[in-house]
């Protein structure tokens, strides 16, 4: 069982892609090789494939890390399933989470929502965005200061408020504030609801 997280960057036209695309790249590279894992392609659209039980934190990490860049977000649709065919590339292999991943995407802009996943279980799927709806209220909110806040605790899992007080030159007390406003707590539960429950999917 693999996932596919298909995207394209919200805002990209008021921003020159020297601003986002390197860091972006940076990132999916630590991920996998481009363009078998994955690819960025007609200009502002990306697709990764990874490991299921990672694709929904590597989504809101994506997204958090393009909201460090005032005025930019992501669009993302996630499909989980099976590879049936690999090309030479991501966006030329096949398989129900391709397939998914596609189809969810392509809804996420008539459906008005920037985070969606498709697993082929209706009742999980159901659950899924249910919560991902009300999470989005929070994270489609996000100041490029609670973006950061994100990417490091994502980033750095075991480091104490301390720690990363340290890394951002701020005080600890600062920290605890960013990190309730961007309601780290919450996302993070999701994200354990989301490893937990995905192994009943199939």
């Amino acid at each position: 069982m693999v996932a596919v997280i298909t995207g394209d960057i919200i805002g990209s036209g008021n921003h020159s892609s020297s601003t986002w695309l390197p860091v972006l790249k940076k990132h999916l590279s630590k991920l996998g090789k481009s363009p078998k894992d994955w690819e960025v392609y007609r200009g502002d659209e990306f697709q990764l494939k990874i490991a299921a039980k990672d694709a929904l934190v590597q989504a809101i990490y994506i997204k958090a890390l393009l909201k460090t860049i005032k005025g930019l977000d992501a669009r993302i649709g996630i499909g989980v399933g099976g590879e049936d065919y690999q090309g030479q590339g991501v966006s030329e292999s096949n398989g129900t989470a391709y397939q998914r991943s596609g189809r969810t995407f392509e809804h996420l802009k008539e459906d008005k929502i920037n985070l969606s996943i498709a697993t082929g279980n209706k009742n999980h799927d159901r659950i899924f965005n249910l919560m991902l709806k009300f999470a989005l209220h929070i994270m489609d909110d996000w100041s490029p200061v609670s973006a950061e806040i994100v990417v490091l605790a994502l980033d750095y899992p075991e480091a104490s408020q301390q720690e990363i007080a340290n890394r951002l030159g701020i005080q600890q007390s600062a920290v605890s504030q960013r990190q309730k406003r961007a309601r780290l707590d919450l996302v993070l539960e999701l994200l354990e609801f989301y490893r937990e429950n995905l192994k009943e999917v199939n």
